[in-house]
Formats: structure tokens, sequence, C-alpha cells
């Protein structure tokens, strides 16, 4: 998508504005609306040695930012820093997945490992980090075929916050069993779990928090330890662990620079007023915004906005020399505002191809670009444009070079939330997960797949062919126990009964919960074969047959605020295919509340109504 607007005269304009910058001249570029903005500071990269540091106003702008540069550059070139808080910094409610984004963020720029752009914002800005040299002490790197103590390797831990656990489910946890040991630290998104022959690494795995299995394997993992200062206590800010010669690209430096100073003086303020102590505790953790600013003042530093050019400024092109401001002016508008008004989109870009312009349509969804080019070949216009699959946050007309890049959700109205990295998959099964062992209290009800309903008594360590093992103690009628392996956690359940109601503990060693189980596959057995003959009386049935989709469903489809979940895509396609059978429909649709099963009805619904 680079190619779609940086076109070569664009990208010798853009090293022209930062030869200027690199000897500290003012450089505004204007004219860039919508997602034209990320597309000019996609091509920056090639022109400096070291990744970009580009600076949004807030934490949604600067997440925009990272998806449209992503899409861009590729996912592994662009990192987000975030601030280490939910909230804000005022109140001190660390986030830890914000926090593993910080010092990973940290840990590439370190070692520079194909990272092109780090995105960040104000309130990030304003939180000291350690210097490259407490985070380089504060991490530990390990390699598989490479020897370590594993005693010296848990003193490290401790000494570095990390708390031992009998499971590991959260940064900052580690567990030892035998020659195994798991760590979840704050340079990955993921825990490790390190598996040792005596002193020699055999293999390092990330691996699931909810199942506790492990996944592929890798060659070497970076450890880092929740380290925001030196050992002394005092910080530093980004733009000292950053490079020098970092270009820098800014929607408002001005507001930056304003915002900065804002928290450092309500951080002051609140913490003397809550603690009654001097500057040195209050702002601990606040980046000295005079200091910031003069830090700042020392690199290279591009403004970029959607506002028209001036037409004043030198010619970033030439030899520009003095003060004054730098411009380039990208000449771009943002996309039309079309309410799903088909008509109106029509001649709107019937109207554009006539001008010359070429129309690109942006989409994460095939099948969204083929509801576009199925509505206009139903309608009988002959629009041409070229599909893209893959989107962008905002569109834009870029009108110098005669190219509009379009995205669907903004031609349906559809809200675009940006996505910085896929959502770890998370377990759906009745077994029991850790996550749900560590909220279960003492004698609560579990049931077992072989032994039945007990109690749960509780976890412990015991000693298990010379190694130590954490157990989970169950207790069963007559205060009979049996002890099981964390690893055995997929033959566990958490009693799942009519509320009120307790239910009857068994015996171990009678036969009652093997007789019960072998009663219940009887029972369902019997339903089993009512179902069957019920579903062989309705595959007699005659049924209506539905056409085929229409342009008005494609477009009422394509109206829909939110994307599908790949779930409503299934339940969609299934349905629809029921519909369109000559057997009549007998399916149910489950989901949570807000899971998105009234829009599959309204699908089926619409498509009954239009036939």
């Amino acid at each position: 998508m680079e190619g779609l607007v940086v076109s070569p005269a664009r990208r010798d304009a853009l090293a022209g504005a930062v030869a200027l910058a690199k000897k500290k001249k003012p450089v505004e570029l204007r004219g860039l609306s919508g997602s034209a903005a990320a597309m000019a500071i996609a091509a920056m990269p090639a022109l400096s040695k070291y990744p970009l540091l580009v600076v949004g106003d807030s934490l949604d702008d600067a997440g925009y930012l990272c998806h449209d540069l992503s899409r861009l550059l590729g996912e592994d070139a662009v990192a987000l820093f975030p601030s280490g808080y939910k909230r804000d910094i005022k109140y001190g409610r660390e986030d830890p997945p914000s926090q593993i984004m910080r010092i990973e963020a940290l840990n590439r720029l370190a070692d520079g490992g194909g990272l092109r752009a780090v995105v960040t914002y104000p309130e990030a800005l304003a939180e000291r980090v350690a210097s490259r040299e407490a985070l380089s002490r504060h991490t530990l790197t390990l390699k598989a075929g490479g020897e370590i103590d594993l005693e010296q390797t848990q003193v490290w831990l401790r000494d570095n916050g990390f708390k031992e656990e009998d499971y590991v489910y959260e940064p900052g946890h580690f567990a030892v069993r035998g020659s195994i040991i798991d760590i979840f630290g704050y340079s990955s998104e993921y825990p490790f779990r390190i598996d040792l022959f005596g002193d020699e690494i055999e293999s390092i795995r990330p691996f699931n928090i909810e199942t506790q299995l492990s996944e592929s394997k890798v060659d070497s993992v970076s450890i880092s330890a929740n380290v925001n200062a030196d050992d002394n206590g005092r910080g530093e800010s980004l733009l000292e662990f950053v490079h020098p010669s970092t270009l820098i690209a800014m929607r408002n430096k001005d507001f930056t620079l304003s915002r900065i100073r804002a928290i450092a003086s309500e951080t002051f303020s609140s913490s003397a007023m809550i603690a009654g102590e001097g500057d040195a505790d209050a702002l601990k953790n606040i980046v000295d915004a005079e200091r910031f600013g003069a830090r700042l003042a020392s690199f290279p530093v591009m403004e970029f906005s959607a506002g028209a050019g001036r037409g004043t400024g030198t010619n970033p092109g030439g030899n520009g020399v003095g003060d004054t401001t730098a411009e380039i002016d990208f000449n771009c508008t943002p996309q039309g505002l079309y309410h799903k008004n088909f008509d109106l989109i029509s001649e709107s870009f019937k109207n554009l191809l006539s001008d010359g312009y070429v129309i690109y349509l942006l989409s994460d969804s095939e099948k969204q670009i083929a509801r576009l080019q199925a509505i206009f070949a139903e309608r009988g216009d002959d629009i041409p444009f070229t599909p893209v699959i893959s989107t962008l946050h905002e569109g834009f007309v870029d009108h110098t070079s005669r190219i509009c890049v379009f995205t669907d959700h903004q031609i349906f109205d559809r809200f675009h939330k940006y996505t910085l990295k896929a959502d770890r998959a998370r377990s759906g099964k009745l077994a029991l997960s850790l996550k749900e062992l560590s909220a279960i209290e003492p004698g609560d009800y579990i049931v077992h797949v072989d032994h039945g309903v007990g109690r749960f008594g509780g976890l412990l360590r015991t000693q298990v062919n010379g190694s130590t093992q954490e157990m989970i103690k169950l207790i069963y009628k007559n205060n009979d126990c049996i002890f099981v392996s964390i690893h055995a956690l997929h033959k566990l359940a958490k009693y799942r009964g009519k509320e009120g109601v307790e239910p009857t503990i068994n015996k171990l060693g009678s036969g009652a919960w093997n007789k019960l189980k072998e009663r219940t596959k009887s029972k369902l057995k019997d339903i089993a074969r009512d179902l069957i003959k019920l579903y062989a009386a309705r595959k007699d049935e005659q049924g209506f047959s539905f056409a085929p989709d229409s342009y008005l469903q494609h477009e009422l489809e394509a109206s829909f605020i939110y994307e599908d979940t790949p779930d409503q895509l299934t339940a969609t396609a299934a349905v629809k295919k029921d519909m369109e059978s000559p057997r009549p429909m007998d399916r149910l649709i489950c989901g949570d509340v807000g899971f998105g099963k009234t829009e599959v009805a309204i699908r089926a619904a619409f498509k009954a109504a239009t036939d």
C-alpha cells in the first residue's frame, strides 16, 4: 500500500525535509488528511539510520497511527510505547500488559532488530524509563544449548522482583518443577518454559497460561524485569534512551510539551497532598518537563497535520536557511461522507474517474470487496476500482497524485477499531484452567472424571520420583483424599449445578460414580435415538427454498457498524445454506449477551422479507 501515495517526487520532497530537520530547521508536513499521514511517515524510516519516533496526541491517536504503520511497514517493524498505567500515573494503577509493551519496545530499540518505528503519546513520554545499562542489568538472556545454574537463576529472579508461584499466569511470576523452570517476564506477551538437562538448556518454549501447554520452540529468549529506573532510583526520559540522531515525527510539538508539563504538575500536587513529601518521592516516575523540552530541541523534528499549506516557507528540496519553517503541502482531503447512499457514491466515484483519479478500495475482508463489486454490478454502475485486502483507519483523496484511497468501513459508516497484535486464543473448554483454579477456595466442589464430586482441599507440594511437584488435593466422603497433578487438569472441572443446591459427595472405590456415568450414558443414548427419529421425519418434510442473496442483501450486510466475528460469519453462512435448501430450517443460534446474535437474525429476517 505504500506506493499508493508516496510517489518518487514525494519521496524526494520528504528527503529534502528530513535533511532540513537534521539541520535543526523547523519542518511541517501539511495537508495530510486521514491515513495520508501514516503513508508519508512510512516512507521516512528509509531516510533515517535509526528507528523513527512517532508522537500522537493521545492513546487512541497513537493506536491508529501504529495500526496504519504496521499495515504499511509490517507488524514486526512497528512497536507501540504506551503508558504503564491503567488510568493515569497519579493514581499509580499499574497495567502489566502495557508495561510489557513498554519494556518490549525498549529492548527492541536497544538491539535494533528490524524495528523501523516506535509510536507513542505525551502520557507515555511523561513516564521515566530505565537507561540502556540498567535495562541490560535487569535482563536475563537464555539460549537453547547454553548452560545456566538453576539455583543462581532463581536468586536473580527473586532479586529482580519476580515472585515464585506454583504455576505461572501473570508477568513477574516464575515456577520451578524439577528440571523445568517457567518464567513470565516483562519483555514478551508470553511466558516461557525452559527445560534443563543438568545445567544445559535443552529447549525454550512459549506456553499458554490457561492450559499451561507449551508451544513451538525458540532458539533464545530475553527475560526482563519490570524496571523503570536505574538501581539508584533515578530514571530518564525516552528521549535519553533513543539515539540522538533519531528522527521524531509529531502531531504537535507545543501540545506534547504542554501536556507533559501538566502531568508533572498534577502528579506533584497530588503526591504532595497525599504523602506530604518532597519532589523526589512525588515525581520519581515523571520526567523533568524542562529537561525534556531542552532534550527535544536537540533532535531532528518534523510536525505533521491535516491542515492545508499556508503557502509560505522554504523549499524542502532546496537549501533553505534561517528559522523559516519548511513546508510540504501534500494536498490531501478526507474521504467523503456517503452514509451508505449508493446513488451518492456512484455519482461521486464517476466524477472522480472522469477527472483522472484512480480509486483504491481498502478492506480487511475479501467478502466485503465482493459485496461492493456485486452492488455496483447489480446497479449497472461501471466503476472500476483497485481492491486492496488490507485497510487503513481513514481514507483520503490525494489531489496531486490523483489517487483516492477509500475504506469500506467509512463508506458504510462502520466503526473501525485499531488492532495492534492478535489476541492469544483462550481456552473455552469446561476443563479447569489455572486461572479458574487460582480463584477456587478450599471447600468448593470439584468434579474428577474418574472419581466424581469432591471438595477442593488446596494446593500442596510433594516429592514424586525425587522431584517436587504441585498437586491438587481433593477430599471425598469419609475424608478420603486423592492428589491430582496440575498436569492432569483436563480431568477436573468446577462443579456446575442448580443454584443453592449442594451436590452429593462421592465415596471413593464404591463404584457409585461409574454407575451414575453409565446411567447418564444410557439416558443420552435414549435421547439420541429419539432425536434421530425426529430428524428422519423432518427429512421427509418439504420447505420453502429461498433465493440466493440479492444486491439488497449485500447492501444491508455491508452497512453494519462492526466487522463480523468469525463465529458470526460461520453462523450466517449456515443459516443461509439452510434457508436456500428445500428442507425446513431447524437451527438455534447461541451466544452470550452482546455477541451478535441479533445481527445474524436480522440477516435471516431480511432475506426472508425480500423473497
